[in-house]
């Protein structure tokens, strides 16, 4: 993936830890820079730090309107322009009450929606909002999962995040669409069960990971790493990926093919 990103500027939301941090440091050895948005100021630092001087690093909250406008604010500032999003943050809402639609409450409901697709939708709208307004296209990226598809009942049953990553392919599609012939490319990466903060609960309890063996069982039946996705994630920024809009991408080890040993 050599130079595939020389001259172009990424913005990543959710880009201090996990699968965003993992993109930044590709996007940086593809000859690219990176402004980099997370939630937890300590995570952001040390970011900052690892990633080295073609970073920019900031504390922001994805659900308030301004920080994906702040985050491209500094991106033409610091390198000159900003030509690619890419839209990672999101999360699990089990500890908020997501799960089972007959036990689910309000606020798992309202805050797995919220962190998982409004936020996406604030990001999409700055990323093309400064597209039109430069006139040179642009490209975002967004994170989706293979649970918005490809369910799995006994192990994975948060409607609320399943709905959400459903509906950001739907906008991903649709937006898509429409601004296609502004040269905006719009598509979606969909892994299966990859090892980050918000997989622990998965990744520490035997019988998903005996389920998973047999669900992804690519590379010997693992959970994914961050790694997996970034090659994916440099194309798609990249111009190599200049025709390709509207597609979903499940980086997923097998899941969407696989029957599993069990629901």
């Amino acid at each position: 993936m050599p130079n595939r990103l020389t001259g172009k500027t990424i913005v990543i939301i959710g880009g201090t830890t996990g699968l965003g941090l993992s993109a930044a440091k590709a996007v940086i050895a593809a000859g690219g820079r990176v402004v980099v948005v997370g939630k937890d100021p300590e995570t952001t630092t040390t970011a900052e730090i690892v990633l080295g001087e073609k970073a920019l690093a900031f504390a922001g909250d994805a659900t308030d309107p301004t920080t994906a406008e702040r985050a491209i604010g500094e991106a033409v500032a610091a390198f000159g322009g900003m030509h690619g999003l890419y839209h990672v943050a999101g999360g699990s809402g089990r500890k908020f009450g997501d799960g089972p639609l007959h036990e689910m409450t309000d606020e798992g409901l309202r805050v797995t929606m919220e962190m998982n697709l409004t936020t996406l939708m604030l990001s999409n709208r700055a990323a093309v909002k400064h597209f039109m307004q430069e006139g040179k296209g642009g490209t975002i990226l967004n994170m989706s999962s293979v649970l918005a598809w490809s369910p799995s009942p006994k192990h994975f049953a948060s409607h609320a995040y399943a709905a959400a990553k459903a509906g950001i392919i739907g906008f991903s599609k649709s937006t898509a669409a429409y601004y296609a012939p502004h040269n905006i490319r719009i598509n979606v990466l969909a892994p299966a069960l990859v090892e980050t903060p918000m997989s622990r609960r998965a990744v520490e309890n035997t019988e998903i990971m005996d389920f998973i063996r047999a669900k992804q069982p690519l590379d010997g039946g693992r959970v994914g790493t961050p790694e997996d996705l970034d090659a994916a994630v440099v194309w798609f920024l990249s111009d190599a990926s200049r025709f390709c809009t509207g597609q979903v991408l499940a980086v997923d080890g097998g899941w969407t093919v696989s029957e599993g040993n069990g629901l």
